[in-house]
C-alpha cells in the first residue's frame, strides 16, 4: 500500500507546475485566489493556545452545511478553538460572513505529505472532520500517524464517484478504513463507503435540512419582491453554471411569458460578468442586484426583463422573492447544488436531470411534491407557464417544502453523538497510553 500512495504522491509532485497554473488562470477572474498561498503548502501565521477542533469545509456548500453543526461545537466544547479550513476563497469569505472572529479560518494544503504534516504540527488538532466527500490520501494517512482522530461527516458518495475511487481500491480502502468514522447522508452512501472500504459507517442525514433561513434574509426576500415588482411573476435561475444561462434564455425566448422576471444568480462570482456580457449579446434589458439601489424608486421597471444577483451571501433572499426556482448544475451534467435551502425558504423548485450529486435529497423532495425534475429547457418553460397560471397549486407545492424539510431534520444530534464517541475513544486510547 505504500508504495500505491508513493506513486500519488509523485503524480501530485509532476502536477505542481500546473496546480501553480491554475491558481494564476483562476486567479484572472478571482484574485483572492492569490492570496495566502503559503497556506497552501503548509505555512501558518494564525495560531491558537486552546486545543482545537478542525473542520475542513471545501466552499461555500460545505461551509453552510456546518453552520449548525459549528454552533452545537462552540456550545459543547467552549474551551475548544474551532478552526475551518477552506479550498476556495468563496468558502473562505463565507465563513468570515458567518462566524467572523469565532472560529479561525485558513486553506487546507495541497495533499503533499510535507505540507499536510506542517499543518497537523502547526494546529495539533484533537479531532479532524473532513465534509461530505473528501478523501485526501495523504492527509488521513498523516492524521492515522500523528494520532489525530478523523471523522468523514455528511458524507456522501455518488455512483459516479464511487466507480472512480473503485479505480484504485487498494488506495481507497487503506484511506477509508484509517478514519475514525464516517456519518453518511443516505443508506446509498452508507454504502457505497462501506463497499469502498470504510468502517465504522453510521447513518445521520443530511445536514443541510438543519438549517433554518436567517430571519434577516426573509425580511430582505421580503424587499426584494417589492423591488422586484409584487405583482410581477418572478422566476429565480439560482446557483445556474456554465451554459445552462444559454439554455434557459433559449427556451424563455419561445414561452412569451407575460409580465415575468427573470433573476439569475450564477454558482460562482467570477461568472457574473460572463453572465452580463450574454445577457447585452442577446440585448435583453436587464439591471444587477447591486444597481437596483440606484434605480428610480429602487423599484425594477416593467421593461427589465432580467435580474443578475451579482451578491453574495443572499440565496435565501432570493429564495424567499421567488414565486418558483430552478436550481442550477442540473440541466447540464454538473450533478447539480443543493435544492434543500430554496425549499427551506418556500420556493418550490424545478430541477433538471442530472443531480447525481444530491440525488437522494432530490430524490425525496420530489416525492414529497416540493420539486419537479425536467429533461431539459423547454420542458421546464412547459411546467413553469403552468404552475405559474395555477396559483393553488404553487401555493400546496410551497407547503409541502415545508413538510419535506421538516421531517427530514436532525442529522445535527446525530452527528454530535458521532463526534462525543470519537471524542470519549481518543481519551481513552491517550489515557491507555
Amino acid at each position: 500500500m505504500l508504495s500505491q500512495r508513493l506513486f500519488y504522491s509523485i503524480a501530485l509532485w509532476l502536477l505542481l507546475p500546473f496546480i501553480l497554473l491554475r491558481l494564476m488562470w483562476r486567479a484572472r477572474k478571482q484574485p483572492e485566489y492569490l492570496r495566502h498561498i503559503g497556506e497552501r503548502f503548509g505555512f501558518y501565521s494564525a495560531q491558537t493556545v486552546l486545543p482545537v477542533i478542525w473542520l475542513h469545509t471545501v466552499s461555500v456548500g460545505e461551509t453552510r452545511a456546518a453552520q449548525n453543526l459549528i454552533a452545537s461545537l462552540r456550545a459543547s466544547y467552549p474551551d475548544r478553538q474551532i478552526l475551518l479550513t477552506h479550498t476556495t476563497p468563496t468558502g473562505r469569505a463565507t465563513s468570515e460572513q458567518l462566524y467572523g472572529d469565532d472560529v479561525l479560518r485558513v486553506y487546507l494544503p495541497y495533499d503533499y505529505p510535507f505540507a499536510v504534516r506542517r499543518f497537523l504540527r502547526r494546529f495539533k488538532p484533537q479531532l479532524g472532520i473532513l465534509m461530505e466527500t473528501e478523501i485526501w490520501f495523504n492527509l488521513i494517512h498523516a492524521c492515522r500517524e500523528s494520532g489525530t482522530p478523523l471523522l468523514l461527516l455528511n458524507a456522501r458518495m455518488s455512483e459516479n464517484s464511487a466507480r472512480g475511487y473503485a479505480r484504485f481500491s487498494r488506495l481507497t480502502s487503506d484511506a477509508l478504513g484509517k478514519l475514525t468514522a464516517v456519518a453518511a447522508q443516505s443508506a446509498d452512501d452508507a454504502a457505497r463507503l462501506a463497499g469502498l472500504g470504510a468502517r465504522n459507517v453510521s447513518l445521520t442525514g443530511n445536514l443541510k435540512f438543519d438549517i433554518e433561513p436567517p430571519t434577516a434574509m426573509l425580511e430582505l426576500g421580503g424587499q426584494l419582491r417589492e423591488q422586484f415588482g409584487s405583482t410581477r411573476k418572478v422566476f429565480l435561475a439560482a446557483s445556474t453554471r456554465d451554459g445552462e444561462e444559454s439554455l434557459l434564455l433559449d427556451a424563455l425566448q419561445q414561452a412569451h411569458i407575460s409580465e415575468l422576471l427573470l433573476v439569475i444568480v450564477p454558482r460562482h462570482p467570477q461568472r457574473f460578468s460572463e453572465v452580463a456580457a450574454l445577457l447585452e449579446q442577446r440585448g435583453l434589458p436587464f439591471t444587477r442586484r447591486s444597481e437596483i439601489g440606484q434605480l428610480p424608486g429602487r423599484v425594477v421597471p416593467e421593461e427589465i426583463r432580467v435580474v443578475l444577483g451579482d451578491s453574495m451571501g443572499e440565496m435565501f433572499a432570493y429564495y424567499a422573492a421567488a414565486d418558483i426556482a430552478f436550481v442550477g448544475g442540473s440541466l447540464l451534467p454538473y450533478g447539480g447544488q443543493n435544492l434543500i435551502e430554496a425549499c427551506a425558504a418556500g420556493a418550490p423548485v424545478v430541477v433538471g436531470p442530472h443531480t447525481f450529486n444530491f440525488s437522494e435529497a432530490t430524490r425525496l423532495a420530489i416525492a414529497a411534491g416540493a420539486a419537479l425534475q425536467v429533461q431539459n429547457g423547454d420542458e421546464l418553460v412547459l411546467h413553469l407557464q403552468r404552475l405559474l397560471s395555477h396559483p393553488e397549486e404553487l401555493s400546496e407545492m410551497r407547503q409541502r417544502c415545508a413538510g419535506f424539510v421538516a421531517s427530514n431534520r436532525g442529522a445535527t444530534d446525530k452527528t454530535l453523538k458521532v463526534i462525543e464517541a470519537a471524542f470519549f475513544h481518543s481519551s481513552t486510547n491517550r489515557e491507555i497510553s
